[in-house]
């Protein structure tokens, strides 16, 4: 266990004081060594799936719309049927039948949420159906370095899913688990020790951050306090470009702090950004505050993306970053200027980001609470592009965190710890400073290193090759359109050197 990834919460170590969250009552305390999270847990708490049903009940406004979006959407229907497969593949030569699976992971978690709102059970069944389909059929996600991204993003979203409906009779939460550690989690974990064979810096943000959500996502719903540890860990410390210190490298005079990928273009930087919200959503329904970390720094990366996706116009710093294969070919980028915006792109990423800064800790985010508004209310699978990238994000913020303002003696309490794992030594107060470990920068944890990859397997990094080193998902790029044109790419200079081998990765 790494040192730094000893929870403290206020001071008090894990294990000995849990709060029920959101409720305002004692809990059972999880055990330090190793009891259960807190369940449900990920993206939504207990209280929190009481809170919507009891606001949509009471025709609350703007939850009605959003549960209007979800009741509208096609995956969110009883009758949906599963269609599950035993390879799932994206990227490379096989079939790419990718989107069949995120359209069943979209509907499970859709029918899920739709059962807890509105107490009609026969959601939850179908839910169930789909889960148990896929668990019982799928082996392997496959294809070029793709099946990275497809590993990550559908299997945090799937453990989502079924944490809706983990104790719903006829899931067979056994099998589900070894699929989610087996088929998703196991890859996740692969590329974030050793980026497909690649140096540390080729793959941007949001490759790092899908894996991390998978095996935070995995951790907590199979109560493996390591996996939790070493997706905090990495989130903090790592030296890939997901830890939030690579991807808002610079914080600026006038406190907004600058997203490395706006410097690539409009639509990775909105799913990077919903990807690290995501990521702390789920920690803080843990105990653990991520959100807060380096002084809120996360909230300074949103609070610019957010300015710069409405039109405004921000600073960026000029960077550069190694590209290629370890001992291999080897290049370097160089990402000028943000990338230009078109005004009506949007996904549905910022009503958990909003309402956690301004709503749960009373912060100031004025850029956050002018794009929230703008984008409400929130849809999901589907509703923003056909494509995969219109899957990303399982959707719906405006229904599951529309949140009343908290009391000021709120806004200033820890996170409840009912199974944290982290050190969450960072204040969540305006203006206040983190203690003095967690503004050190360190030695990045034991999960961010790199090295040589394994032999080339399906599943594993496949040592660099030149093809499968590039693959990007370059055909979804269609999927980050909006109505009124395309985010233009970053401008920048690309400097390739051939070393040893013929044949380099495509451009990203």
């Amino acid at each position: 266990m790494s040192r730094r990834t000893l929870l403290k919460v206020a001071g008090t170590t894990a294990g000995a004081v849990g709060i029920g969250i959101g409720t305002g009552t004692e809990a059972t305390p999880a055990s330090a060594a190793g009891g259960a999270f807190a369940h449900p847990g990920l993206l939504h708490t207990t209280a929190d799936l009481r809170r919507m049903a009891a606001e949509v009940k009471a025709g609350a406004r703007p939850q009605t719309a959003g549960f209007a979006r979800l009741t509208a959407n096609r995956h969110s229907g009883s009758d949906w049927r599963a269609n599950p497969q035993s390879v799932v593949t994206r990227g490379g030569d096989g079939p790419q039948n990718y989107g069949i699976l995120y359209n069943d992971v979209h509907a499970a978690y859709q029918n899920g949420l739709r059962h807890h709102v509105s107490g009609d059970t026969a959601h939850a069944d179908t839910a169930v159906a789909i889960l148990n389909a896929w668990s019982a059929k799928l082996t392997a996600v496959e294809g070029s370095a793709d099946r990275f991204l497809a590993a990550g993003l559908y299997g945090y979203q799937m453990a989502n899913a079924a944490e809706l409906v983990r104790d719903h009779d006829g899931f067979e939460a056994d099998r589900f688990q070894e699929m989610l550690t087996g088929v998703f989690a196991r890859p996740s974990e692969d590329f974030l020790r050793h980026h497909n064979g690649a140096v540390i810096t080729n793959y941007w943000t949001n490759w790092d951050l899908c894996a991390m959500a998978c095996v935070l996502a995995t951790g907590i719903f199979c109560d493996d306090r390591a996996r939790v540890e070493r997706a905090v860990d990495y989130f903090q410390h790592g030296k890939g470009l997901g830890a939030v210190r690579k991807a808002i490298p610079v914080v600026h005079d006038d406190g907004l702090g600058e997203w490395l990928e706006a410097g690539r273009d409009q639509g990775h930087a909105l799913l990077g950004v919903g990807l690290m919200g995501t990521f702390c959503e789920m920690a803080w329904n843990q105990g653990i505050d991520l959100y807060g970390y380096d002084d809120n720094r996360f909230l300074k990366g949103a609070q610019y993306v957010a300015k710069w996706t409405l039109g405004g116009k921000v600073a960026y710093t000029p960077n550069t970053r190694a590209k290629g294969a370890v001992d291999g070919w080897s290049g370097r980028e160089t990402a000028s200027a943000a990338a230009a915006v078109d005004p009506n792109m949007t996904r549905p990423v910022w009503a958990m980001i909003a309402n956690h800064y301004t709503r749960r800790r009373g912060l100031d985010a004025p850029y956050l609470t002018r794009v929230a508004a703008r984008s409400a209310p929130e849809g999901g699978g589907g509703d923003y592009g056909p494509n995969s990238g219109g899957y990303d994000q399982l959707g719906f913020g405006t229904l599951a965190f529309t949140r009343d303002r908290a009391t000021p003696a709120e806004a200033a309490a820890p996170p409840s710890a009912p199974g944290g794992t982290a050190d969450t030594r960072s204040s969540t107060k305006s203006g206040s400073g983190t203690g003095s470990a967690a503004r050190r920068g360190g030695t990045p944890g034991s999960s961010g290193s790199s090295g040589t990859a394994p032999s080339s397997s399906s599943a594993g990094a496949q040592g660099g090759r030149g093809a499968d080193l590039a693959a990007t998902g370059l055909s979804d790029v269609p999927a980050w359109t909006a109505a009124g044109g395309v985010a233009a790419l970053a401008g920048g200079l690309l400097l390739l050197r051939r070393r040893h081998r013929s044949g380099g990765p495509s451009e990203e």
